[in-house]
């Protein structure tokens, strides 16, 4: 299943996780982002989402490995991917793909699950 990993550019951003290749997707707190952490499974494809200023997709990532051992603080390891073309919110916004995405729905939502069309509009430009 795709995600969504919504990150501010200027505590983790998609250049840092080039730069580190892997890293571990932790420090989450809210009870449907870290359901949704815990269900990730090797080889998930997710898309990385610069908030702040940027309110953009910039970047792919895959998971590596999840330890979930700890349902409070779920350790999800993942590896950079492919810079993206620019996806940004009010295009997301305008596309009835997302008409009852919990991305719209649940705008604080850290981690954000994916139908395989949202996710192919993401990554396709």
């Amino acid at each position: 299943m795709p995600y969504l990993l919504k990150t501010e550019p200027s505590e983790y951003s998609f250049a840092d996780l080039q730069r580190d290749q892997t890293t571990v997707w932790d420090g989450v707190t809210n009870p449907v982002a870290l359901k949704n952490l815990r269900g990730m499974k090797k080889g998930d494809e997710l898309v990385i989402y610069h908030t702040g200023d940027e309110k953009r997709t910039v970047g792919t990532t895959s998971v590596v490995s999840v330890d979930a051992a700890d349902p409070k603080s779920p350790r999800v390891t993942i590896k950079a991917g492919k810079p993206l073309a620019p996806v940004s919110l009010a295009e997301i916004k305008a596309n009835k793909l997302f008409s009852d995405s919990p991305l719209l729905r649940q705008g604080r939502l850290s981690v954000v699950p994916l139908t395989q069309a949202q996710h192919r509009f993401l990554t396709s430009r």
